[in-house]
This record gives structure tokens, sequence and C-alpha cells, in this order.
């Protein structure tokens, strides 16, 4: 194997326990298990993967959802290996901290950039290129939760691949001074290596704390309700924003790589 295509169709079944021609043209990508139990419920459809280092599934209409693991390396390993398949679309339905009083629990944020505070994607772009969703896919994300009357954020998310932050008054005051409106774990790094790999993507963030405030600092207590009040919806919106992609048919690429 000495070209990138026959390594990352040859690893993507060994990372994910999917074989390559089985996986949809539409992905939808998350770093919670229950995303996938969930799926799989609604479906009818075997979690494949169990036991490995990724899980997914795939329905029956050509749309996959794969937990790739936490963290910005893994959210840029599994993107590689999704260009060895070349979808059609990737959106990532994770959760984020609010950092604006305007960001409660329970929003959604489809944020139109992100800050690469990670590192992970330096070893694709220089720091200059920007953090960026496919403009089109947002388009359509965007019109159904106008559609369903559903409050959603759009703005900036900050990235970083520390986890244990909230106590840092220094870094806190930081994100103030970059106007984040959330944080996170792999939102940029999705952005900049589907860039690179030509791969159209977005995400729909669920703000599931308020990490500025000690009391806003998410607990074992407070993701439980949060994951009881507003995942299903969560990824009930992924579901349908790409079903109606598909069905559209409307291209989302909107410029050369």
């Amino acid at each position: 194997m000495i070209n990138k295509e026959d390594i990352t169709r040859n690893w993507l079944k060994r990372y994910t326990g999917t074989n390559i021609e089985e996986f949809g043209d539409w992905i939808l990508l998350t770093n919670f298990q229950i995303y996938v139990d969930k799926f799989s419920e609604k479906f009818d459809v075997p979690i494949m993967g169990l036991g490995g280092a990724m899980t997914s599934a795939t329905n029956r209409d050509g749309l996959s959802i794969i937990n790739y693991g936490m963290g910005s390396a893994n959210a840029a390993t599994i993107m590689d290996l999704l260009s060895g398949i070349h979808p059609k679309g990737v959106l990532f339905l994770g959760k984020c901290g609010g950092l604006k009083r305007s960001t409660e629990l329970g929003h959604f944020i489809l944020p139109i950039a992100a800050i690469r505070g990670e590192g992970t994607s330096n070893d694709y772009f220089p720091i200059e290129v920007p953090a960026m969703p496919s403009f089109k896919l947002h388009k359509h994300v965007s019109s159904l939760l106008v559609e369903k009357g559903i409050e959603y954020r759009t703005g900036v998310i900050y990235t970083t691949n520390r986890r244990v932050w909230e106590h840092d008054e220094e870094f806190k005051q930081y994100l103030g001074k970059v106007r984040a409106i959330g944080i996170d774990m792999e939102t940029a790094t999705i952005f900049i290596t589907g860039f690179a790999n030509g791969i159209n993507r977005g995400a729909l963030l669920l703000v599931s704390d308020t990490p500025m405030a000690p009391e806003g600092v998410k607990t074992e207590e407070s993701d439980k309700e949060v994951t009881r009040k507003y995942v299903d919806l969560h990824i009930n919106m992924g579901i349908e924003a790409m079903a109606r992609i598909g069905e559209e048919g409307e291209t989302i690429k909107h410029f050369s790589y």
C-alpha cells in the first residue's frame, strides 16, 4: 500500500467494523455511543465495530453514523479514512460548551467557522487557513431548524485539545477576547481535514454546559440531564437534514479543491 487511497480504504473497516462498500453516501459523525445506539434502534440496523476503536451503523437509505471516539486526533483520523470512500457530505453531531450568556443548555449552534486552537489541524494547512464548513450543507441544516421552529445560534467555535481548563481563569479571559460562542475539541479539526480531503462537511452542536461559570461546569448528573432532554432531537435533526439533502439532490460542493 503506497498511496493514500489504498491505505484509507484498507483501514476504514479495521477502525469502524463496516465494509467500505456498505457505507452510505452521507455520514453523521459523533463522539457519543448513545447516538449510534439510537440510530440503530430507529432504523433497526446492527451496530458494527463493537469492541473496536470506532462503532458505526448504516440505514437502508444510504445514511451512516460513526462514533469516532473523542478528541481532535480521532476526528482527523476518521476524516482521513473517509476520504477513501468519497462521501457526498459529513455532518458532525457534537456537544459544546456555551461561552455566551445567549447560549443556554439545549441550544443548537451552527458554526460559521472554528478557531484552530487544537493543533492537530496544523498538520494539514498553515494556521492562517480558516476552518470553515461547507455553506450549502449548513444551509440545509439551517432551513430545517427554521422550519421546525427550533431556536439556534450561529458564531465561531473555539476548538482546543485541553480537556480540563475550566479552572484556568487566564484561559477563560482569552476565550472572552476571541469572541467565540462555544468551545469543543473537534469542530475545527473536522472542518480543516474535510477541506484537505475534499469532503463537504458541517457541524450541528448541542450546548451541553456553560463552563465560564463554576455552576455551569459539566458534571455527570448535568450531562445525563442534557442527554435525556435533547439528544433525541439532536440526532433526529441530523438524520432529517442529511436525508433531505440526499432527496433533493442539490450539489453542496460550491468551489473546487
